[in-house]
């Protein structure tokens, strides 16, 4: 008898996420793919010279995301996928790279919702969201969780960079040492899990692939054996970084492979982004034996920026869903942004919040089905600390952080940004400076106290060194 009241308690949580959205059609699995740095133009469907077969279908068959947009930079992004929420509403730490708790102790996140949905809740690949055990990812929502708890980490010793954070390999909330390929590794335990067929399941896959070390067994650097440049110290950079994509792409077909033998494809949402666009960082701060690329090859073009800018090349980036038989396909050209997912996803799952979420991004699964061709109008919020981007419309507003510059584009007319409008439009610029300052109305811009001794030396400044700010 002592066991009723949890069977109660089950039984009516089941009861309040039962949701069935298409007739005969149950609550989905969720895979979340997340790369790490991968450029606009690193994927073939975008024209790119990497091989990305697996990416490239799933993209064509599926619903592309031409206008996904994210936050410049991994944590950051990380952050508002799971929350829903635009990023600094967590504190000023979540605007960089941090190794510092993002998320308060009790916060709601993607995980948890859906575990309150009876959903099996996994996570195999990089945190980022908080470097010690006891922020990690179990006290947010996951059942299961295993990979690295800080950043990219380097790819044969799984370590981060020197200093309290560097030992950052874990499963299950302890310490392990483990040999092996990371990327290799996490797809291999999350394979696991989905053959495991316990749904429905949510299986969140963060790769840390292509954050830099850059590196990946021979057989896929090998792929580009036949790629030669004059500069050899470009053709080696090429093959290192066209492996490690391929590598990550080949991973992302053996999770489709695994949904296929167990018979779950039919019933499993899949859906992939980057976490920013890519970096022109090519030098590794990163413990371990890999050797730093000579030559960034990366590329977000036709887009302008890199990782860590507010423009177009750092903030929208390669996505799509993919769902047989649910989501038809096409390119869905509405401006989204990652804070949408969470809305979109427990809904699906049905979830009924206890008190109010306080979303920011909005619930889109009638745009990826096609139900409706548009929403009602609202503003993308992308802060930095660099600044802060404001879509609105066909209008895009870049605020500096530490001026009053302002750069203003009409992203129908011109999406790659060559011209700067704010001197001819500063209607349009006042317009978009009081959304940016009534956005910003409920921004976080302490550090909480809890983190203030551990703050120091936590976030990884190193990240916008050579990267072109706002100001300058």
């Amino acid at each position: 008898m002592n066991h009723l009241p949890g069977i109660f308690l089950l039984m009516l949580l089941t009861s309040l996420c039962t949701h069935t959205f298409a007739a005969g059609v149950a609550r989905p699995n969720i895979l979340l793919i997340v790369a790490d740095d991968l450029g606009w133009a690193d994927v073939g469907y975008h024209g790119s010279a990497f091989k990305t077969p697996h990416i490239d279908k799933l993209a064509r068959e599926g619903v592309e995301l031409d206008r996904h947009y994210v936050q410049p930079v991994c944590s950051p992004t990380r952050a508002a996928l799971l929350s829903g929420r635009w990023t600094s509403r967590f504190g000023p730490h979540v605007l960089t790279p941090t190794n510092l708790r993002a998320f308060l102790p009790g916060t709601v996140t993607l995980a948890s919702a859906l575990k309150e949905c009876g959903y099996g809740t996994y996570l195999a690949g990089k945190w980022h969201l908080g470097s010690r055990l006891d922020w990690g990812p179990q006290h947010y929502g996951f059942d299961h969780s295993y990979g690295s708890l800080a950043g990219a980490v380097d790819p044969w010793e799984h370590t981060y960079r020197k200093g309290k954070y560097m030992n950052t390999w874990h499963r299950d909330g302890k310490f392990i040492e483990e040999k092996g390929n990371a990327t290799e590794l996490i797809v291999r335990q999350a394979c696991k899990w989905i053959r495991d067929k316990r749904d429905p399941w949510f299986v969140y896959v963060p790769f840390q692939a292509v954050h830099i070390p850059v590196d990946a067994p021979e057989d896929y650097k090998r792929i580009y054996a036949d790629v030669t440049f004059a500069d050899e110290a470009k053709t080696e950079s090429f093959r290192r970084y066209g492996g490690f994509v391929s590598q990550m792409d080949a991973k992302v077909g053996e999770l489709i492979t695994a949904l296929e033998e167990t018979g779950q494809r039919g019933n499993t949402l899949v859906v992939f982004t980057s976490d920013n666009g890519g970096t022109t960082e090519s030098g590794n701060p990163y413990a371990g034996n890999t050797p730093p690329l000579k030559v960034r090859v990366g590329s977000n073009l036709p887009l302008r920026g890199n990782k860590g800018q507010l423009y177009e090349g750092g903030v929208r980036v390669d996505a799509f869903a993919n769902w047989p038989g649910v989501l038809k396909p096409r390119k869905l050209s509405v401006p989204l942004h990652a804070a949408d997912w969470m809305p979109t996803l427990t809904k699906l799952a049905g979830w009924k919040p206890g008190a109010d979420p306080k979303f920011d991004g909005r619930d889109i699964w009638s745009l990826l089905t096609g139900t409706v061709a548009k929403l009602e109008p609202r503003a993308i919020y992308i802060p930095s600390a660099n600044g802060a981007a404001v879509l609105f419309g066909d209008w895009k507003l870049i605020a500096a952080a530490k001026s009053n510059k302002r750069e203003l584009f009409n992203l129908s007319t011109d999406p790659l940004e060559r011209e700067d409008v704010a001197s001819s439009h500063p209607e349009k610029v006042r317009q978009l400076d009081a959304i940016l300052t009534d956005l910003r109305r409920d921004d976080v811009t302490a550090l909480p106290p809890a983190l203030v001794e551990e703050g120091e030396g936590s976030s990884e400044e190193s990240i916008f060194e050579g990267v072109r700010k706002i100001d300058e």
